[in-house]
Formats: C-alpha cells, structure tokens, sequence
C-alpha cells in the first residue's frame, strides 16, 4: 500500500490532522516534522508514480498550484529561500516537499549553515523534537491557509 494514498484517505475520511487545503490537482498538508520551520507537502489527488504520467493539461495545473503553495508557504513561514524537491523512491506516488528556508539554518551541516536539505542528519530532521502537534500544528495551519486564501 502506498503510504501517500494512506494520507489521502484519511484527509477524506477528515483524520488527517495536518491537512491544509484541498485544491484542484492535490492535498496540501503541513510536514508531521518541522526543523525547517513551515515544510509542506503538495500530495497528488491520483497515485502516479511520475509527472510525465499525468496528462497536459493536468501537469500543468499541478505545477501551477504547485508554485502557489510554494509562495503562500515562503510568505507565511517567512522564508528567504523555497526548496522545492519531488522524489519518490521513497514514497512512490507524484508529491511536492516545499521547504521554508533561511539563511544558515544547517548550522554545522552546511556550507556556512547553507546547502541542500538532506545535509542535514535525517536522524535530526525526523526525531521526535520536530514533530509538530496540536496548538502550534493549528497555527501553522491557519497561517499557510491564510497566504493560500489570497493567492486563490
């Protein structure tokens, strides 16, 4: 089973708690972990493996909306920098990972605290210190929200 398809549904079934907006192409959802403070997901409503299988017109509109989270993240999380990954070896199903980034937020890790995101230790990135849950998971939520309503 394919654990992207799990989170979508459960945002159908309204259980899952990051869950953010639904647009046109996909589910925008708030990262279970923050140490880059605002990550975000964009999951695609279909189980695909790859962007070249989605349809013109579809392709598109997911890297449209895409682009959008991408700017109503970096405004509501204040970030300097977007990272913006697609992968899928991982999880096989198409999703967007945005990450909020600033300036020397690698701390050592980096290139004077700058670089990609998977210099970080994934043992860091993951661990249960950046979880993100109740009160703080509803502001983050309501702030993304917020800066996607007036890009829409």
């Amino acid at each position: 089973m394919c654990l992207i398809c799990d989170r979508i549904k459960m945002i159908k079934d309204g259980t899952n708690p990051y869950f953010v907006k639904e647009l046109d192409t996909g589910y925008v959802v708030i990262g279970d972990n923050q140490h880059f403070k605002g990550y975000t997901l964009f999951l695609h409503k279909e189980h695909k493996t790859e962007l070249f299988q989605l349809d013109l017109e579809t392709k598109k509109k997911f890297l449209e909306e895409m682009a959008i989270v991408g700017e109503a993240c970096a405004k509501a999380f204040g970030a300097e920098k977007m990272n913006y990954e697609l992968l899928g070896m991982g999880d096989a199903h198409v999703h967007w990972h945005l990450f909020p980034r600033k300036y020397g937020d690698l701390g050592e890790y980096g290139n004077n605290g700058n670089g990609p995101v998977w210099w970080y230790p994934r043992e860091k990135m993951w661990c249960e210190e950046t979880a993100v849950k109740g009160d703080e998971l509803e502001k983050m939520k309501q702030q993304l929200l917020a800066e996607l309503e007036k890009l829409l």
